[in-house]
């Protein structure tokens, strides 16, 4: 298995956990806090559908990197389980010139770019860790434990036999 699919199946192990916590909080009692982290999972969103429109060529329709609506907490984690299924099915299918081939694009802020599929990979994983940590952060604010995002505890509970030195 390359390195940039298990990268992909550790976002995906990790928006799972995350939103596992989430549905936890107390909706009535931290909803100001729950709106921000919700806020802030769905900028990852939108950026992982953006990015998903440039890698296929197409139109994304975004005008910004999240919406002007908050969607529900269900509404997210099940478009979230959607486009984290697509980057697992799309990474695989990838030849090593396809990840080297240069992608040209514009930002939502009309700015253009170009980077090869393989940076804006990388780019969906990094952007999706930094804001998860983000939303771990005010999970301590309103004092409760985050999730363990680690890419070890990823490779270490799906694959147990590392703990006994094998891959």
């Amino acid at each position: 298995m390359s390195t940039l699919l298990s990268l992909f199946q550790f976002k995906a192990w990790s928006n799972r956990a995350l939103f596992a916590c989430l549905q936890e909080i107390d909706a009535s009692a931290q909803s100001e806090a729950l709106h921000g982290m919700v806020r802030m999972l769905n900028h990852i969103y939108v950026v992982d559908r953006i990015f998903r429109a440039h890698l296929l060529g197409q139109a994304h329709g975004y005008s910004a990197t999240n919406t002007d609506d908050t969607p529900t907490l269900d509404a997210l984690q099940f478009d979230v389980a959607d486009t984290d299924a697509w980057y697992l099915d799309y990474v695989p299918q990838l030849s090593a010139a396809a990840l080297a081939e240069p992608v040209r694009f514009t930002f939502t802020d009309g700015d253009a770019g170009c980077m090869t599929r393989e940076e804006m990979l990388l780019h969906i994983v990094t952007h999706g860790a930094y804001h998860r940590g983000n939303v771990g952060q005010m999970l301590k604010a309103i004092g409760l434990a985050p999730p363990r995002d680690l890419y070890t505890k990823f490779l270490h509970e799906t694959q147990p036999q590392r703990r006994a030195g094998s891959l």
